[in-house]
């Protein structure tokens, strides 16, 4: 298999690395020409991805920010063969899927849209690793999603990243769910370490503080991109988180004890809901 990458971050260069460690021939680009250099010191790239190594790729996964992927894909879609599948790893869908459909049915390739479902909050090539994605689920928005066909394809193709299985959904599932999932966890996190005892916290935290504040530690300028991205949905799931936290407020200023047993009992059996599923 002849794989190209586009993007060799924490996502894209752990897809390479994945694909290389399967014997396959990678292919890659990054804004960082360092970065790419240094990848192909390493022996993860067989050569660079461009204009003319781009028309031997079998599979062509752009893991660049969203604003990048359209503007690459505006500029690579020419070169593209019809015999290719294009694939990003955004974290929002529907602006980017928009693009890449219309670029798809124009030159002729196959274009779906895609998002891993792993990382870790740290970022860059360096921190890539092959396993990254082994097990992890893969979320991915063919043109149509009936096609069973296609998504045999996209499944083989895959295979070698290591995906568990795939969830195949719209644009807009997609980003509408990934306000809950992903996006709103980062702002909590963010929000939650920006106490003055969170300087203080060493000798009085356990496991729970680490879970909730894992994700503060993020990229600050992919984040606010895919946050404005979808923030219709994320505004959504702030509102809703805010109104919440009002309940249990409220039951506090007012030593209401049956109201805050009453929410806290409505929260644990939500998560035994969320969990017997």
């Amino acid at each position: 298999m002849v794989v190209g990458i586009a993007g060799l971050g924490l996502i894209g260069g752990s897809l390479a690395k994945a694909y290389e460690r399967s014997g396959a021939t990678v292919y890659g680009y990054d804004g960082n020409r360092v970065v790419q250099d240094f990848a192909k010191l390493q022996g993860v790239l067989a050569g660079d991805l461009d204009e003319k190594t781009i028309g031997e790729c079998e599979l062509l996964l752009v893991a660049l920010y969203p604003e990048v992927t359209m503007e690459y894909l505006k500029k690579m879609a020419p070169h593209i063969p019809g015999t290719t599948l294009v694939m990003d790893c955004c974290g929002v869908k529907q602006e980017v899927c928009k693009v890449g459909f219309e670029l798809a049915q124009r030159y002729g390739f196959t274009f779906v849209g895609g998002h891993p479902m792993a990382g870790t909050q740290y970022s860059g090539f360096a921190n890539s690793k092959a396993d990254m994605f082994d097990g992890a689920p893969m979320v991915i928005v063919p043109p149509q999603a009936d096609d069973i066909l296609l998504l045999d394809k996209i499944k083989k193709l895959l295979t070698p990243a290591g995906f568990s299985h795939l969830t195949v959904t719209t644009a807009e599932h997609h980003d509408e769910m990934i306000a809950y999932t992903s996006q709103m966890c980062h702002v909590i996190s963010n929000a939650y370490v920006k106490s003055p005892r969170a300087q203080m916290h060493k000798g009085y935290s356990a496991g729970s503080y680490m879970d909730l504040t894992r994700v503060a530690w993020l990229n600050e300028h992919m984040w606010t991109d895919l946050f404005l991205e979808n923030r219709t949905f994320l505004l959504q799931e702030l509102d809703q988180m805010i109104g919440s936290l009002q309940e249990y407020r409220e039951a506090l200023e007012q030593g209401n004890g049956d109201r805050l047993c009453t929410l806290l009992a409505e929260g644990r059996i939500c998560k035994e809901k969320v969990d017997g599923q």
